[in-house]
């Protein structure tokens, strides 16, 4: 985490903390008291506050469980004017922001839109053109999965041929209909049955299968020293911590593979987090002073374009032009900005520099300089 912040320019100290249990075997209301008592012993020994350690969702969590924690933290220092930014990830209605709960899968779409917008990079991974038309394979269809699939699909004309879970996985050459197996998958638990694609029992056999962008976006160490030889893709997408194990990165790289690394790909949740955050401590919501402002300047921007050419803007134009940014607006500008320039570090490490060899090295440098050079100026 704290070379996933830097890499980003998130000012968090970076850290990872959980409970080892399976939530799964637990009701609503267990939930709630283990959760209200985590916070409970963390505070006591001083491990949160919004500006010492401020929680976030991961695996296993999400807003419900992080409404709980704001509401435990305010309840154990009501007289902390920034009690609800101890805490990132919660709904909108306690103080969360638009745009968090995709944030991560979110990311992964502008990280890969911009390292398609470098021809030299795309030919890296023996690839050309854009994401239109391009076939992928997602492992895991949870949160990351899901959003990186639909706005990859949907938005950039990218094509989902195989989905693996936890029961096996489903495939169709055609392309599957996200939204449909998000439905059967929440509906049935698993994969299997899906009437659109063709089931395997064997899901991680999956992740060998000939396409243009191998996306695992689940649990660590799936590609591995075992399976890395067998893997077709020629560009992984690290959407997930740690998917790719080190013996299988080695592998991968000397057969040319590119690798675009978790500390980077996974990045946009810890960033649209310290959004939140800051939003939290500014006690306003983004948009809400400037948005009217600024349809009002639109609005008078569109009154001299057709008093001055004598002819009408059209409608939906107009709209565009005169609309103000909602909250989803600005979150969305900074992520696509933030990820942006950060691939852009990267990269002008990588090829400026000889001894580093691919992304993942060239995304550790970057990090560990601004760290270190953070430390120099501060005399430490």
């Amino acid at each position: 985490m704290t070379y996933k912040c830097a890499v980003v320019d998130v000012p968090y100290g970076g850290s990872k903390g959980a409970l080892m249990i399976d939530p799964k075997r637990y009701n609503e209301e267990q939930l709630e008291q283990i959760t209200r008592r985590f916070v409970r012993e963390l505070a006591k020994r001083g491990y949160i506050s919004p500006s010492t350690n401020v929680l976030a969702p991961d695996i296993g969590t999400g807003g419900r469980e992080m409404a709980w924690i704001a509401d435990t933290y305010r309840q154990l220092y009501p007289t902390d004017i920034n009690h609800i930014a101890a805490v990132t990830g919660k709904p909108v209605s306690q103080g969360g922001i638009r745009g968090r709960v995709e944030a991560t899968g979110r990311g992964v779409q502008y990280a890969l839109r911009e390292f398609f917008r470098h021809p030299e990079d795309v030919r890296m991974a023996n690839l050309g053109g854009d994401l239109e038309g391009k076939e992928m394979v997602i492992q895991g269809l949870g949160n990351v999965g899901y959003h990186a699939a639909k706005f990859l699909q949907e938005e950039d004309g990218a094509k989902v041929i195989a989905v693996i879970e936890r029961d096996g996985a489903v495939l169709n050459e055609s392309g599957l209909n996200i939204e449909n197996l998000t439905e059967f998958l929440r509906d049935k638990g698993g994969v299997k049955g899906f009437p659109d694609g063709m089931f395997i029992k064997n899901g991680v056999s999956v992740l060998e299968s000939k396409c243009d962008l191998l996306i695992p976006a689940a649990l660590e160490s799936q590609i591995t020293a075992s399976n890395a030889g067998r893997v077709q893709s020629s560009l992984v997408v690290e959407a997930a911590n740690g998917p790719v194990s080190y013996a299988a990165d080695e592998m991968l790289r000397e057969r040319g593979v590119v690798i675009l690394p978790d500390i980077y790909m996974n990045a946009g949740g810890v960033t649209v987090s310290y959004f939140e955050w800051i939003k939290n401590l500014s006690h306003i919501r983004f948009g809400r002073l400037e948005r009217r402002f600024d349809e009002l300047k639109g609005q008078q921007i569109i009154d001299v374009l057709e008093t001055t050419f004598n002819k009408r803007v059209p409608e939906q134009k107009k709209k565009d032009l005169i609309a103000g940014a909602r909250e989803a607006d600005p979150v969305r500008s900074g992520l696509d900005e933030t990820m942006r320039i950060a691939y852009q570090e990267i990269r002008e490490v990588l090829h400026s520099r000889k001894e580093v060899p691919d992304f993942r090295t060239a995304a550790y440098v970057v990090a560990i300089e601004k760290i270190a050079r953070s430390y120099i100026e501060m005399g430490i």
